[in-house]
């Protein structure tokens, strides 16, 4: 027996071998400026294969080699951080079908912390927003299967699904004694990226839910139509970015460049290797995804100069939070809310052939003025003021393995900085606090609204604008 591991073990390691030597002279091939070939970690690859072999040989239960060899590559991406995974061919496809705005499931952003899934936040008009499930709930059980030992991956395959088939959810949520259980039913989750609408004559509200693929098409219509309908005499511009949780690139680039002058800095990445360290500019070639024609070009001028408030909060999330980065550094908006999410990590999708992939965190957002989004976020210039306890959201630097900052700036965790912990209160105040957890989500750009109100004092001078601090000179 053990000739027969030692023999599975050798072949084993020298398919790895191979594997990573080819792998390592592609990369320098593709890669000049790779500073040295590192040399292959031999004692551990035998590690690997010795481990591999006893698994074959004394597992209770045989096991594929396949199953192995794909729980090892999982393995080795999910220990890097939250963002970095394997993609096999369903998820693949669902991650192209994502990014145009329609797929069937729940609609729940999620990630995995301490082995559960734990919602970053709800998508709007979607069933789990209405049946009123919650940011930071930790979802323990789908139907009867236990979610503790599950992979993200795994967990999201099992939540989406046909439409109009129903699954059973238990979640755990913070202030309540016992778990709680959802009956949702699956459907086409239709995100509409760009809602907008004139909130009074002379004040335009635009909403972004997600940056998808039609994004910046979509906006350039909402502005035309926008300013059509107010006939040119536009005196504030809100732009609602809150629970957005990013997207596409191209799309926060777009969005940017929809207000800013030109050839302005929007965001600039810093990584290991060239491709990773780009520099993009209001401009059409790093926002228009092949040659079509700029469907910026035409906007009415005023787009450029009206004045303008980006609404953001916990929930807003990578591509919203380079639009408000971009758009509070150029002081082209004043930028009110709470502190956002952090997520200033750019995911390369690498195709490995076989229609799979992997998802690779290879490098760092940052803002004109050089500040890093990740783990941070974007510090609004007007805290809001509602009341809203947004402190207590979930956010990146919350999250295990997370990417540190970059620049030794990275301010504490929520959960470092004892904001979630629930202090001593008499019982009036627990009362309060959980009827005001258990309330049902605020519909952004309603008249219930408190902060699109905030915002609107702010225009017509019921509260006056605190001048805005800078020690920065922005980037272009």
């Amino acid at each position: 027996m053990s000739n027969i591991i030692k023999k599975t073990g050798l072949i084993l390691l020298g398919v790895i071998a191979g594997m990573m030597l080819s792998l390592n002279f592609s990369a320098i091939a593709k890669k000049d400026n790779i500073d040295a070939i590192h040399p292959l970690p031999i004692e551990e690859l035998r590690t690997f294969a010795q481990v591999f072999g006893r698994i074959k040989s004394d597992y209770v239960e045989a096991v594929e080699d396949k199953k192995l060899i794909t729980e090892a590559i999982n393995g080795m991406l999910v220990g890097l951080d939250p963002h970095s995974s394997y993609l096999d061919k369903d998820e693949y496809k669902e991650l192209q079908i994502g990014t145009q705005g329609e797929f069937g499931g729940l609609g729940i952003q999620v990630t995995m912390e301490d082995g559960v899934v734990k919602v970053i936040s709800p998508i709007e008009d979607t069933p789990a927003f209405r049946a009123g499930i919650k940011t930071g709930d930790l979802i323990v059980k789908l139907d009867d299967t236990v979610v503790k030992g599950m992979s993200l991956n795994e967990a999201i395959k099992l939540m989406r699904g046909k439409p109009n088939t129903s699954i059973k959810i238990t979640i755990v949520r913070e202030g309540e004694s016992e778990p709680l259980v959802f009956n949702l039913v699956r459907d086409i989750i239709k995100i509409q990226s760009v809602k907008s609408k004139i909130i009074e004559p002379g004040y335009a509200y635009i909403r972004i839910t997600q940056f998808q693929e039609q994004t910046g098409e979509n906006l350039a219509t909402a502005i035309k139509t926008l300013f059509a309908e107010n006939k040119g005499d536009m005196k504030g511009l809100i732009l609602d970015l809150r629970n957005d949780p990013g997207g596409l690139l191209n799309g926060a680039v777009a969005v940017s460049a929809a207000f800013l002058p030109e050839n302005s800095l929007v965001v600039y990445t810093e990584g290991r290797s060239a491709d990773a360290r780009m520099k993009l500019h209001a401009n059409p070639e790093f926002y228009l995804r092949g040659p079509d024609e700029d469907y910026l070009k035409g906007l009415p001028a005023e787009v450029k100069t009206v004045p303008m408030i980006t609404l953001v909060n916990g929930g807003s999330a990578s591509a919203s939070e380079i639009v408000a980065g971009a758009l509070q550094d150029h002081k082209r908006s004043i930028v009110m809310g709470s502190q956002t999410f952090g997520k200033g990590s750019v995911q390369t999708i690498l195709p490995l052939g076989n229609n799979t992939a992997i998802k690779l965190t290879t490098a760092r957002y940052y803002t004109p003025n050089g500040q890093s989004i990740q783990a941070q976020g974007i510090t609004p210039d007007i805290l809001d003021e509602t009341g809203n306890n947004d402190e207590q959201r979930l956010r990146e630097a919350d999250l295990n393995r997370h990417l540190s900052n970059g620049k030794k700036t990275e301010k504490k965790s929520v959960s470092e900085t004892g904001k979630t912990e629930l202090k001593p209160t008499d019982e009036k105040n627990e009362k309060k606090n959980k009827d005001k957890k258990n309330k049902a989500p605020i519909e952004f750009g309603s008249e219930d609204d408190l902060l699109l109100k905030q915002a609107m004092n702010y225009f017509k001078g019921i509260v006056t604008l605190p001048e805005k601090k800078s020690d920065a000179k922005t980037e272009s």
